[in-house]
């Protein structure tokens, strides 16, 4: 019997797998390919998600009355001034590691993705506040490009400490950076190649330099960026709003062309409720997502509440995936 970790390959590098992988943990009888750790992530303060505190970066986060994992609301690059002084955390501190070795433990037979949060857009906003920072590629393209500098030389420190400590027993970098709103990219192409590219591609290539598969999660409407992403090396895209994206073209322009690791969609179909409405998407995501070569790892958000999704709606998904999970 095939592994799973060498399935979630097949899936991810077009090896023809014998079905599809799952990356999920919520129901026992749907697979559980997919083994993801977040310590690296963990702050010293403890994690963003539940303590409103500074993070290791100095981002001041807070919760509002919703159950989510919150968000930034002090900036440590708010004015320019605090530059000069500002220091960023140390990526080769142990503490970042120091809970990977009993986890990578437990990982048994599974794909192993270790997740690494806020990288480049995402992080830069977070230092200097959002709409500061959308002016400044403009008003000042100098002090973003520093700063950019800084957090790409941190992630890359982080993931080189990684490759040393653990080496092969990691086989993915799950890596956020939401880039879009329901519309359209934050950037256009201008912005994107002057400040990103070049940064993504040095990212890329030194988590490729390991072995290892670079997933990228992007929340939005991010389509326009999919080609020059799968030019710079992303192999996955988690993306989880297909609906926005426009299911069956968007599906019919890329696959084959990335693998997709992906859900129905959160915003929308999950949300709404509708048993039938789910089945359909699913079978829609399997015919226009993926290929009998592979391109497609199923997904779980694995947070319900904070959607205002029924817990039920999650099984029906799986329920229909697993029934189309050796469609090809």
């Amino acid at each position: 019997m095939m592994q799973s970790k060498e399935i979630v390959r097949r899936a991810i590098e077009f090896d023809s797998p014998p079905r599809l992988p799952f990356w999920q943990h919520d129901v026992g009888w749907a697979p559980d390919d997919v083994w993801d750790i977040w310590e690296m992530d963990r702050a010293e303060a403890g994690w963003f998600f539940d303590n409103a505190a500074m993070d290791d970066w100095g981002c001041r986060w807070a919760r509002t009355e919703q159950d989510n994992m919150g968000q930034v609301v002090g900036y440590p690059l708010a004015d320019w001034s605090a530059l000069d002084s500002y220091r960023p955390p140390d990526p080769r501190n142990p503490f970042y590691y120091q809970r990977l070795e009993p986890l990578l433990g437990k990982a048994g037979d599974r794909y192993v993705a270790v997740t690494s949060h806020f990288n480049l857009i995402e992080r830069l906003h977070m230092l200097r506040g959002f709409a500061a920072a959308m002016e400044d590629f403009y008003l000042q393209p100098e002090r973003i490009e520093r700063v950019l500098d800084m957090i790409l030389e941190v992630k890359l420190g982080m993931f080189d400490e990684l490759g040393r400590r653990f080496g092969d027993r990691v086989d993915g970098l799950f890596l956020t950076d939401d880039w879009g709103t329901q519309q359209g990219t934050f950037v256009g192409s201008k912005i994107f190649e002057q400040f990103f590219a070049s940064r993504y591609a040095t990212l890329f290539d030194a988590i490729h330099a390991r072995g290892w598969h670079v997933i990228l999660h992007s929340c939005g409407r991010i389509n326009a960026l999919v080609p020059r992403l799968i030019e710079l090396g992303v192999d996955v895209l988690n993306m989880q709003q297909p609906r926005a994206y426009g299911l069956v073209e968007f599906g019919e322009q890329f696959k084959g062309k990335v693998c997709f690791l992906t859900t129905v969609d959160i915003q929308s179909t999950l949300p709404r409720g509708i048993e039938h409405e789910v089945r359909e998407e699913v079978g829609l995501l399997v015919r226009h997502w993926s290929t009998p070569e592979g391109g497609l790892v199923v997904f779980n958000y694995g947070d319900p509440k904070a959607l205002a999704v029924k817990p039920e709606m999650t099984r029906m998904m799986f329920d229909e995936f697993v029934k189309l999970m050796e469609y090809w």
